[in-house]
């Protein structure tokens, strides 16, 4: 294993827990065992941290698993160093009361809540992306400001507010880091415009590249800087061989009906993320890989966050440097089944990286 570099930048590196009925030994088959419960998703949250990740990311659906904030309202009070990145869908609740309800968690988590904003459509709408973005560019700077203890006065496209904060607001008085992604003309403006952190799928270094390029270039615009974060899945086993097998493995069983159906299920399920997240299929090699360790067969049925880490630890530390020289700060991970996938992590590269939470309060 590679020694760390007295240099080596610090990253914050989180896991994932499958509120949204995502976890698998064989991808695409369903098993009892590891469908979304309270049980399943607490103790991956547990392992998270006893393996010293960072944070872990809550996401949130609809039609399938958990609600995200009540989970992560049980979540708190279990854990003592973990940070909660909990994802909101912009317009499910009405911003002053998602005001109210997060800064409550954020008292009950003692300022460890940070926000993974979604803008998606809404379970029975259907609107076009530039007016959706136009909603969630609103609605952030309504829950910031509360959060931070500001008054609003607003007369928008989508909220009319004239409103006081309430009396509870993020812990310390600040609002959580909202972390925010996409790919398409509006969502690059709306982080650029909002966000703390931009979090990307996986992508090639020359694709990583790019959008950061360009989001630096929107964002000093508004007069703002960015944060980094990339998503992806991790398969990580003593040899390349061996790592390359357990991908096999994953999608052994997988048939393509039942890959696009699961794609097709998402709410984001057309976005130009997603887009994206196809066209790397479509370049990779006949084994899946579309650059040196990034496995795209995930997104043979995953809508989303579509590609794989597949490798060695020492493979796998080297592309996350990689990574971080295009000015990563923060790597959101996951693999399947996820609580083996995050002991295999958690053990053989996370002591390797010099890692801790991004912060408001630095």
């Amino acid at each position: 294993m590679s020694a760390l570099p007295a240099s080596t930048p610090s990253c914050e590196v989180s896991w994932f827990s499958a509120l949204c009925d995502d976890d698998y030994e064989f991808l695409g088959v369903p098993d009892k065992a590891l469908q979304s419960s309270w049980e399943h998703c607490r103790n991956i949250v547990l392992g998270a941290e006893k393996g010293g990740f960072d944070r872990i990311l809550l996401p949130s659906g609809y039609s399938l698993g958990l609600d995200t904030i009540a989970f992560a309202g049980g979540m708190a009070p279990l854990l003592r160093r973990l940070k909660l990145l909990t994802a909101i869908r912009c317009g499910e609740v009405w911003p002053p009361q998602q005001a109210r309800q997060l800064a409550t968690l954020d008292q009950m988590a003692e300022g460890r809540l940070d926000i993974n904003i979604i803008s998606s459509d809404l379970p029975g709408e259907t609107l076009e992306s530039a007016p959706r973005y136009r909603r969630t560019l609103e609605y952030m700077h309504i829950l910031r400001a509360l959060l931070n203890g500001q008054p609003v006065e607003t007369q928008g496209e989508f909220y009319n507010l004239s409103i006081a904060p309430p009396r509870l607001q993020g812990y310390g008085g600040k609002s959580p880091l909202l972390y925010f992604g996409g790919l398409s003309e509006a969502a690059r403006e709306t982080a650029a415009a909002a966000a703390d952190v931009y979090l990307m799928w996986p992508d090639t270094l020359e694709g990583v590249r790019d959008v950061v390029t360009d989001m630096r270039a929107r964002a000093a615009r508004h007069g703002r800087t960015l944060k980094f974060g990339y998503r992806v899945h991790v398969i990580v086993r003593d040899t390349e061989r061996e790592a390359c097998t357990a991908a096999s493995r994953l999608v052994s069983r997988l048939d393509a009906s039942t890959g696009a159906s699961i794609r097709n299920r998402s709410l984001d399920a057309v976005t130009a993320g997603v887009l994206r997240q196809g066209e790397l299929r479509d370049r990779a090699d006949s084994e899946g890989y579309v650059e040196d360790i990034l496995w795209t067969g995930i997104g043979r049925a995953r809508s989303g966050c579509g590609a794989a880490l597949v490798g060695t630890p020492d493979q796998i530390l080297a592309k996350l440097r990689a990574y971080q020289e295009l000015g990563m700060e923060a790597f959101i991970l996951s693999g399947y089944p996820h609580q083996s996938e995050c002991d295999l992590f958690a053990r053989h590269v996370l002591p390797h990286l010099n890692h801790a939470s991004l912060s408001r309060f630095d």
